[in-house]
């Protein structure tokens, strides 16, 4: 029997087919954000697992763009549902659901409410906790995803996105600082989020108070939304079939020229999220979903996809405890030393070259999380938000 543990009250949908396809890309870009986002050291990570110093795109800028392209993909289904009932319960369920992700994320920004200082357990200062992050981008995303959709449906919403890129671009170039307006310190997200949060509670790794996941910069990111959006309902149109695959293929090598081409303008640059790498990143994902669709759907090679279904039956739940269980880890001591590097030290670095051993940390703490979400899948346990 089928156990799902609801966060919110579930309006019950109409079946309708799925994607196995659709379902593995899920399961793969959380599988790829456990990844890079827990290595061994982060003074070691393999250049494909780090994200572009600034201007730029690695195979880990793909990663973000591609989860949020696959919401897209998951409201070509869900907000079907939302047809046949009233205004108000479709305006409660997407709010309701995107203050909840966004106080998950303020959760994890939080946790463990303690830090170490010379070995004692100190209170964090709350009034300085970052309020941007993943999950807070995730939230609003789906937020405005889900509106816009909604109510301007497909066409307009392909218009609406495009308006949303070129005004975008617009705001970096006028409000940005010359003669570098995307540069990290003068850039118009930087002012803009400057402007609303104080620099104590905005992300501090890029040397100077600046959140790559601000809220000018996730302006953008809904088109990624709604690029996924679009791209599942014309699957579910056209289907399973070299037809879809070559089309996908088209578009996907066409977006990648021009977030290129237009890239010489506006560089593509993950932190600032410009219009740019929007393009580039979807092009990406259009290429890797069409070959999923070649592979699992028209040839049949499934057997090895299980793996990723795990990851994918409850992408949030896993996520969210993939960055519980590493903080915990943190603030936990063996032998005088935080449980993650001593571990790290005495498990992977005694035996393995730097590199080698931060990236089999990060595979084998990735393989944790899906021993989790395969224990939750046989059981058929699915969390809902």
């Amino acid at each position: 029997m089928t156990k799902t543990i609801p966060l919110t009250p579930r309006v019950k949908p109409k079946k309708s087919k799925r994607y196995f396809a659709l379902d593995v890309l899920r399961g793969l870009t959380v599988a790829l954000m456990i990844l890079v986002n827990t290595p061994g050291s982060w003074s070691h990570i393999y250049a494909p697992f780090k994200h572009a110093a600034w201007h730029g795109f690695t195979p880990t800028d793909w990663v973000f763009p591609s989860f949020l392209f696959v919401i897209g993909n998951a409201m070509s289904f869900s907000l079907r549902k939302y047809e046949s009932v009233s205004e108000a319960a479709f305006l409660k369920k997407v709010f309701k659901r995107a203050a909840l992700i966004f106080l998950i994320g303020l959760f994890l920004n939080a946790f463990p409410f303690v830090y170490r200082e010379d070995g004692d357990l100190v209170f964090k200062n709350l009034v300085n906790l970052r309020i941007m992050g993943v999950l807070q981008r995730i939230s609003l995303c789906y937020l405005f995803g889900s509106l816009i959709i909604h109510y301007l449906k497909l066409k307009k919403s392909v218009i609406f996105g495009g308006l949303i890129l070129l005004s975008y671009w617009g705001i970096l170039w006028f409000f940005g600082d010359s003669p570098n307006p995307y540069s990290l310190e003068h850039n118009a997200a930087l002012k803009f989020d400057g402007a609303i949060f104080r620099d104590a509670n905005l992300y501090k790794g890029f040397g100077i108070p600046f959140d790559p996941e601000g809220l000018l910069s996730t302006l953008p990111a809904i088109v990624n939304v709604i690029a996924g959006y679009v791209t599942g309902v014309f699957i579910q149109k056209s289907g399973n079939n070299m037809k879809t695959v070559v089309k996908l293929s088209v578009f996907g090598v066409l977006l990648l020229v021009v977030g290129q081409v237009w890239g010489m303008l506006l560089p593509i640059n993950k932190p600032i999220w410009t219009s740019s790498y929007v393009l580039f990143s979807t092009g990406w994902t259009l290429l890797v979903l069409s070959a999923l669709i070649l592979i699992i759907e028209i040839f049949g090679f499934k057997k090895w996809t299980g793996f990723f279904e795990a990851f994918g039956r409850n992408p949030l739940f896993v996520f969210v405890m993939s960055g519980l269980v590493v903080m915990l880890m943190n603030i936990i001591y063996v032998n005088g030393r935080a449980l993650k590097p001593w571990l790290y030290e005495n498990f992977y670095l005694s035996w393995l070259s730097n590199y080698n051993a931060s990236l089999l940390f990060a595979i084998s703490y990735m393989l944790l999380m899906w021993l989790l979400g395969y224990w939750l899948h046989k059981r058929k346990i699915y969390i809902k938000v």
